[in-house]
């Protein structure tokens, strides 16, 4: 996974020295990212020895997401940035990452969308993986490169680096690797991760086809200790322990790997379409498919008492999954009608173990295969000034897919918008709930459950200058989720299994953001408010979670520099946060043990320069005088004080 980051930097220094570097021109500014974007100042196409020179502005370069929005690169330096700039490379508000990254988060709350189809499972392992709603394509006139660096715990870095390249102005690929090496604080708590991405897109000359795909190669590795085994070296404070090192944990023996490789293609031909540009109508025919493999494994050379009794020595526990989607449409526009998009589905999937399991209680089986299929429609028009649309899925057979219907609006009156969605989904829980082999007794089970049923209203106000409200209702039945069935702390990990709860969940989130400006000073404030209602404590949630940030910004030695300092203040209610199982690789609920009620205090200091970013931060530095009672999950502690750097780069050829 190494070999990319070579093919990165020859690329690089190849296209800088062999192509004609056009004028790319851009202006500082502290406004926020939409106003920004209309103060770049370019250039007119100008004369020189009877050769005309193209100019090209930054917004010539953009970024088109799996959506097919569009946007244009953007070399700003906001707090928003501030916010992005983390391992997931997107807003982590409502999670709580553990102690070494690549380790995992915990949730501070849920955002739902509808699905129809389960996941392999070991969730915790998957933050950091690409799905192909994560890729993005680029559309850009030049060689355009990003490089992305921050430093990790101990000894390691994290580094993405993309560049995006063309060969001509209808066919635009790119190549981008994410690699990230972190030692941790703690013993044997090591991570790797290595993403490689490969994305094209074409659209032929006279626009009526148009074609996207990429490939994903993923290699996810981390350490896994088991956690604090003496919990009082932490807690007391003792110097001796200030180095984290020291501290036992329960084991030093046990890996968790995640691997996978995808391939996509979304293709798209124009059929007819009439000539009048006012009454104009399309039609199109499209397909996209998705196939992709993976595999999570959990390796152990000795067994360890806390996962009950063991069948076999050494450890290694692998399951694998493969899937196949592929989807045929026709869309039809019409400024009447608005755009119909009738659909058919195929998804065949293998989730499988090597080989039929035979244990002291019986035979469980190997493998769920099958391919199921399904129809749907999506609609979309704007109905007066409201954009409207309706999305509609239905199974027409199998056992794990399921249905949805969606329904969204919105609507734009003076500095407001309004926005509503409503969904129902049902799906079946992840496979393995359903299905699952371990070399540990305890973890293997073939399940028949339910489908799962999730009802959800979402209601958002924004306002440019007082911020945006967003009410989010939910309604879950035959929620499932994993939990211990013993209440001995000894044997709670030996006894955790799949549970699906016979009673109706009802979650209700309310947050509230803004930013409030006083000169070169402002306040940004993120507050989420939560509330469960449940007979059992088995889906928890915090029920505040808030995170303020006073910031100062300034343009420094006469606009040569932008200066943005400040800090960031964030806390979230005690609640009984999900405990961490490693031979899963999955949270599991529990209600012994709360976590939270601690303050995260960070300092940083971030220089914007020409288009380049480079940030620094205190992170935590409250941690040495508000007590070591600052954890992630159960027995395991949150992140100490660390003083952390690094930079974003987009430079162009």
């Amino acid at each position: 996974m190494r070999s990319p980051i070579i093919l990165f930097i020859s690329l690089i220094f190849f296209t800088a020295q062999a192509q004609i570097k056009p004028s790319l021109q851009t202006v500082d500014s502290t406004s926020n990212d939409a106003a920004r974007m209309k103060q770049f100042n370019f250039k007119n196409k100008k004369e020189k020895e009877e050769k005309k020179e193209i100019v090209y502005g930054i917004e010539d370069y953009k970024i088109i997401s799996y959506q097919r929005d569009t946007i244009a690169v953007d070399t700003s330096l906001t707090i928003q940035k501030e916010y992005r700039y983390n391992f997931l490379r997107r807003d982590d508000f409502e999670l709580l990452p553990m102690a070494n990254l690549g380790q995992g988060y915990n949730r501070l709350g849920y955002q739902f969308l509808a699905a129809t189809y389960p996941k392999m499972g070991a969730r915790a392992r998957h933050f950091g993986y690409f799905e192909k709603e994560d890729v993005v394509y680029y559309h850009v006139p030049t060689p355009s490169t990003e490089l992305f660096f921050k430093t990790t715990f101990e000894q390691g870095q994290l580094l993405d680096a993309a560049i995006a390249l063309n060969t001509s102005k209808e066919f635009n690929f790119s190549l981008s690797y994410k690699s990230m090496r972190s030692l941790g604080k703690y013993r044997h708590i090591e991570s790797n991760h290595g993403n490689f991405r490969f994305t094209a897109n074409y659209q032929s000359k006279n626009k009526k086809y148009r074609m996207r795909t990429h490939f994903l190669t993923q290699d996810m590795e981390s350490q896994e200790n088991g956690g604090l085994a003496i919990p009082d070296q932490f807690t007391s404070g003792d110097s001796q322990f200030r180095d984290r090192s020291r501290i036992d944990v329960r084991y030093q023996n046990a890996v968790g790997k995640l691997k996978g490789n995808a391939y996509y293609l979304d293709q798209e031909y124009e059929i007819t379409s009439t000539k009048d540009t006012i009454q104009r109508t399309s039609l199109y025919a499209g397909s996209e498919s998705h196939f992709e493999t993976k595999f999570y494994r959990f390796e152990q050379t000795a067994a360890h008492a806390d996962f009950g009794t063991p069948l076999v020595d050494e450890i290694t526990d692998l399951s694998r999954l493969q899937t196949f989607y592929n989807q045929a449409y026709v869309k039809l526009y019409n400024p009447y009608l608005g755009d119909l998009m009738p659909f058919a589905r195929a998804y065949h999937y293998n989730y499988y173990f090597n080989s039929v399991l035979r244990t002291p209680s019986g035979s469980i089986a190997n493998k769920l295969e099958a391919t199921e299929y399904a129809f749907g429609a999506l609609w979309s028009k704007q109905l007066g000034g409201f954009d409207v649309e309706a999305k509609l899925v239905k199974n027409l057979s199998g056992d794990i897919s399921g249905d949805a219907i969606t329904a969204k609006a919105a609507y734009v009156f003076g500095p407001y918008q309004l926005e509503a969605q409503m969904q129902w989904y049902s799906k079946m829980p992840n496979f393995n709930f359903l299905l699952n082999h371990s070399d540990y007794l305890s973890f293997n089970w073939s399940n028949s459950l339910k489908k799962e049923d999730y009802a959800n209203i979402d209601v958002g106000l924004m306002h440019k200058k007082w911020g945006s409200l967003k009410v989010q209702y939910n309604r879950i039945g035959n929620y499932t989720f994993f939990q211990s069935s013993s209440p001995g702390e000894e044997t709670a990990l030996a006894d955790v299994r799949p549970v699906q709860s016979d009673e109706e969940l009802q979650y209700l989130k309310i947050g509230f953001e803004n930013q409030v400006a006083v000169g070169k000073f402002s306040l940004h404030n993120t507050i989420l408010y939560q509330n469960v209602t449940q007979d059992r404590n088995i889906f928890n949630v915090p029920q505040l979670v808030t995170r303020n940030t006073l910031a100062f910004s300034s343009d420094l030695f006469d606009k040569a520099l932008w200066l943005q300092t400040g800090f960031t203040f964030k806390y979230f209610s005690a609640y009984y946060a999900d405990g961490y199982h490693p031979v899963l690789g999955e949270f599991y609920s529990q209600d012994k043990e709360e976590v939270g009620g601690y303050p995260m205090l960070d300092f940083f200091v971030n220089f914007k320069v020409r288009r380049t970013r480079i940030y620094l931060k205190a992170e935590h530095f409250n941690s040495s005088f508000t007590g070591n009672e600052f954890y992630s999950a159960p027995n395991y502690p949150y992140r100490d004080f660390v003083v952390r750097f690094g930079l974003v780069w987009n430079f162009f050829s």
